[in-house]
């Protein structure tokens, strides 16, 4: 969901352990676990292509075949296997385009243990799930690993699943995120008009469904293929959202799902604004105690809301710059470079990038950027964050009601001013038409579903996944991390216990649970 000059702050040091370059993988055992069995076949040596089918009656009459080869990262490993399948691009018109969706498979290594399929989702939008399965052992528990094949895909328009690509040219010249006047705002207007008009042509049909509930369509076409009755689902971040437009469709298919750092995808602008720009407001405070309490903070000692608030005095002027490019920075900017931190709670390199600014010295690490990372060189850039675009309606009626965001904003965040991210994707989104709008979570199912939450969460504040399990009723059950950063599963061996409780007994915790945070 967010892209820097080196790298993406979503891939925080946490979740680089779901979406980073391949580790070393256990080997397994060469036979097919039993759920694969009576629907694929391979060659003696394991090597050769492996095909599932299915048609059920989800999936509307569509039948569709995965073509299980060895994954490129792993091609020694005979317990991971890579495949396409290919599927509708429209879900209405399943007769119509199709393109090939991407996925892998990690073996259960137990497999007379084995409980099914763990299907998991890393989030973005725009992040790999193959990738994330190809990493599996450096972020699951080891019984979660014995007991489920783990399963995830790129999500349609993304990575190797027909990415949704743009001019590199016109993204470089992508106008202020942050207009100051009606006629800054029309330019960006515009610009957003003619970013969707581009991408569109360079993607093709799949431009105009690539969101959260075709995704989630696509992935009950996997369920069937991979011969599943049911699955259990993983999501992190965004992939949360995947997860509960599943749950939606598909009530009965789910045999347990996990919403770690939970989407709130009922709210409206206004509330948008707001509870991020409070949620990040609480992270700047946890980060001011933290310097308040401990001496290796490079601004221990020092009125730390003032400081920022000179900083942020300085970004208004224009006299803030950013020493490593000699860039100017504005209050936006040093906001977003600020919130980067706040996804693994970097508070050292925080109050170092804080102090390096005030000192007109270069950053280390480099300033986290708000612009879209481009591919330089190349015509062509993946540009996944549009996704957001299919699935938010965020209308702003003019620059005139677009300063009232910014101003509630502002009253609820005084020194952050705002959330960087919604005032990054609601920009963005100006002048879009959601194909998947927001809406009151609905879900008519048995099982209880877990919500998983940190209490100071840059991006899926706290709130909003309370507002989640209220929404699913009795069968909700939401479990808090006391701490800070996104993503909350492998933080504490409560919060890994408690998930992986849940998805191996589907138990879930009681009411009011609470993790601690870990030790800062």
């Amino acid at each position: 969901m967010l892209t820097t000059k080196r790298t993406k702050p979503w891939r925080s040091p946490l979740l680089r352990g779901l979406s980073a370059a391949v580790a070393v993988l256990v080997a397994l055992s060469l036979s097919a676990p039993p759920a694969f069995a009576n629907s694929t076949s391979a060659t003696p040596d394991g090597t050769g292509p492996l095909t599932a089918s299915a048609t059920d009656s989800t999936t509307g009459g569509w039948t569709g075949r995965i073509d299980w080869r060895a994954c490129p990262e792993r091609p020694d490993d005979p317990g991971t296997r890579c495949g396409t399948l290919r599927l509708p691009v429209d879900w209405a018109r399943p007769n119509g385009a199709t393109f090939q969706l991407a996925l892998a498979r990690r073996a259960a290594t137990d497999p007379a243990a084995r409980i099914g399929v763990l299907v998991i989702n890393p989030g973005g939008p725009g992040l790999s799930g193959v990738d994330a399965t190809l990493t599996a052992d450096s972020a699951y528990g080891p019984d979660v690993l014995r007991r489920f094949d783990i399963v995830g895909f790129d999500p349609r328009g993304t990575v190797r699943s027909a990415p949704v690509r743009c001019s590199s040219a016109l993204l470089a010249q992508q106008p202020s995120l942050i207009p100051a006047s009606r006629a800054e705002y029309d330019r960006l207007l515009a610009y957003n008009r003619q970013m969707r008009d581009d991408c569109r042509a360079h993607s093709g049909p799949l431009f105009d469904h690539f969101d959260s509930a075709s995704a989630a369509r696509d992935m009950d076409a996997v369920r069937a293929a991979l011969g599943e009755r049911q699955l259990s689902f993983y999501g992190l971040s965004y992939g949360s959202l995947i997860g509960q437009n599943y749950a939606e469709l598909f009530p009965d298919r789910v045999r347990a799902m996990v919403l770690d750092s939970a989407m709130d995808h009922s709210v409206g602008v206004r509330e948008y604004f707001r509870s991020g720009a409070a949620s990040n407001e609480a992270l700047f405070n946890e980060f001011v105690r933290w310097c308040d309490r401990n001496q290796s903070c490079a601004l221990h000692g020092r009125d730390v809301p003032a400081m920022f608030d000179r900083l942020m005095r300085r970004a208004d002027a224009g006299t803030l710059v950013d020493a490593a490019t000699g860039a100017t920075l504005d209050w936006f900017e040093l906001g977003f470079a600020t919130f980067a931190n706040f996804f693994d709670s970097t508070w050292t390199d925080l109050a170092n990038t804080l102090v390096a600014l005030e000192r007109g010295e270069p950053a280390n690490p480099p300033l986290a950027s708000p612009g879209p990372s481009v591919n330089e060189g190349e015509d062509l850039t993946e540009y996944a964050l549009l996704a957001f675009c299919a699935d938010w309606a965020l209308p702003v009626n003019g620059f005139a009601e677009w300063n009232r965001y910014l101003q509630l904003s502002r009253a609820t965040a005084p020194h952050l001013r705002a959330s960087p991210l919604s005032v990054r994707f609601t920009a963005l989104c100006l002048g879009w038409t959601a194909v998947n709008p927001q809406h009151r979570l609905e879900v008519r199912t048995n099982t209880p579903l877990l919500v998983l939450n940190g209490r100071y969460d840059p991006a899926t504040p706290y709130d909003g996944a309370g507002q989640v399990a209220r929404q699913l009723g009795g069968r909700g059950a939401l479990l808090t991390y006391e701490g800070t950063g996104h993503g909350s599963y492998p933080r504490t061996e409560c919060t890994r216990s408690g998930v992986e409780r849940y998805l191996i007994q589907r138990a879930v915790p009681p009411a009011g649970a609470s993790c601690p945070a870990a030790p800062a």
